[in-house]
């Protein structure tokens, strides 16, 4: 994603939030380390220090980890976000933050369960030509740009609301490419559309997005009551994305010359996609009707492997084992911080510091989800939100922030950076700010509905 024009603005734009990073964490490394020499030099802070061994340790390995994932890697060293959350929980345990036995049991299977099934059926509808077949009925009949438009964004979002959204965008972008440079159009605002409409679709169910999922699981709040309290505000959402995108783009969509629907070539294995189809909408049955989440879930992955049709090798390299292995990472280093420094009186003071304000907490989500991405942010909210009186609706609050919030810019979330990924690969370069003045006011406007509905 580098390159000169928009592409190195992004570029430049990547390398000044780095720096800005690195001198934060060099601040905090000088600050600690006079610290240290502090205690050296007097015996009282030294055992003050030594004393509190542990917290300090904690301290230190939850900064750091987050710093790192805000940048994307540590400076100097090919340690990413997926290599630092497991190095931080490792320290966590080697340096007696957390026992052993309570490191394995703060990892949320039920979460990591889900999401692994999740994606066992979403790889399976991909193999099987399902996505494009669905492309080829969509645009069959398409007349006018701004129908092509609705439907790309209907799709991406209607997908993504009961699968995982970044598996969406890995299977919808190759397929809007080859449809918009078969109709001649301009790629940027389809695009556009399918990294918007993914994110705010998602926002409808727990099983729409990986931080949707971790949600699930803390609040126990049921799939049919998750789902009938954010749909309208993932709808209303969907036309604002299309609404936005349109005004944006007025030499794609104000002229009145017509499209032709050109279907893409499917080379589809439809025993294979109607079995998919018929375990998908099973799966989806099954969660509305009260079943575990996570249950319904692997139980569908588990009947799709087996099949004729396609090697499991090929499913498996369709899952995301690194965002897995970040989850557990994750769930320890926050249960680690949580069991050192955060007592249950001090949970809830930093709550009740106008977190029970949805307004704030909405903000608080949002800021802190775009500074060390959703996943992370709602793992550090987790204990303060557990203090809050009413659990149900501020949780429902932190997914939605959580989750349109990644419309902001392109770093936002992780289906934005598949998108531009992909597009690039096809010589198509989506600039910072192609994105951010569309995704700027549609992230506020999403914010305001879904403050205003919940």
């Amino acid at each position: 994603m580098s390159g000169t024009g928009p592409g190195g603005r992004r570029s430049s734009g990547r390398a000044r939030r780095g720096r800005w990073w690195c001198a934060t964490a060099i601040i905090v490394v000088l600050s600690i380390a006079a610290l240290l020499f502090a205690g050296l030099r007097e015996p009282t802070i030294a055992r003050a220090l030594w004393a509190d061994r542990t917290r300090v340790s904690a301290i230190l390995i939850f900064a750091a980890t987050y710093i790192v994932i805000a940048i994307g890697k540590l400076p100097g060293f090919y340690l990413d976000r997926v290599g630092s959350a497991l190095l931080g929980a490792a320290l966590m345990v080697a340096l007696g933050v957390l026992p052993f036995g309570q490191a394995v049991h703060a990892i949320d299977f039920a979460t990591i369960t889900l999401l692994l099934g999740m994606m066992i059926v979403v790889g399976n509808l991909r193999l099987s030509g399902f996505f494009r077949l669905v492309t080829n009925w969509v645009v069959t009949g398409t007349r006018h740009p701004l129908v092509l438009l609705a439907a790309v964004t209907l799709t991406s979002g209607i997908f993504s609301a009961f699968l995982v959204n970044d598996t969406i965008c890995l299977a919808l972008t190759p397929l809007v490419v080859d449809l918009v440079a078969r109709l001649r159009r301009d790629p940027v605002p389809y695009l556009l559309a399918v990294a918007m409409a993914s994110n705010v679709g998602s926002v409808a169910t727990i099983t729409g997005n990986p931080q949707n999922i971790m949600i699930g699981s803390f609040s126990g709040i049921p799939y049919a009551t998750f789902a009938a309290s954010l749909t309208p505000v993932a709808a209303i959402g969907l036309v604002l994305t299309f609404a936005l995108i349109a005004i944006f783009h007025p030499a794609e969509f104000r002229n009145n010359r017509s499209v032709i629907g050109a279907a893409v070539p499917a080379h589809a294995h439809r025993r294979l996609a109607i079995k998919s189809v018929l375990v998908t909408l099973a799966m989806m049955a099954g969660f509305f009707w009260g079943e575990p989440p996570a249950k319904v879930a692997l139980i569908a992955g588990a009947v799709l492997l087996v099949t004729r049709a396609v090697k499991s090798e090929k499913i498996y390299r369709e899952i995301d084992w690194p965002l897995l292995l970040m989850f557990a990472g994750l769930f320890v280093i926050v249960a680690g911080f949580e069991h050192v420094l955060l007592s249950p009186r001090l949970i809830a003071a930093i709550g009740h510091q106008h977190l029970d304000r949805m307004p704030v907490l909405a903000l608080v989500t949002a800021v802190l989800s775009n500074l060390v991405s959703n996943v992370p942010a709602v793992m550090a909210l987790k204990p303060f939100v557990a203090a809050l009186p009413d659990q149900q609706r501020a949780w429902l609050v932190v997914a939605m922030s959580a989750t349109v919030a990644g419309n902001l810019t392109i770093l936002g979330s992780v289906a934005n950076l598949i998108v531009v990924q992909r597009a690039t690969d096809r010589s198509i370069t989506i600039g910072f700010w192609q994105y951010f003045r569309v995704g700027a006011p549609l992230t506020v406007l999403t914010i305001l509905v879904g403050l205003w509905w919940l």
